[in-house]
């Protein structure tokens, strides 16, 4: 995350927002930026075989 993106995040957050909500916030988006990262490199796994997987229908 780049010192601009901070600043956006914290600047869209509510008046009332804690720091816990801050942490939050960074947690989920870091999540959301890995997740893309791993598509695009094509390091996913196709929900058949996670279905499979766990023994769920179809």
């Amino acid at each position: 995350m780049r010192k601009d993106e901070a600043h956006e995040l914290v600047n869209r957050m509510p008046e009332n927002a804690t720091w816990d909500d801050l942490i939050d916030e960074i947690y989920v988006r870091q999540v959301i930026e890995r997740g893309l990262a791993d598509s695009r490199a094509g390091r996913t796994t196709d929900v058949k075989d996670i279905r499979r997987r766990y023994g769920l229908a179809e």
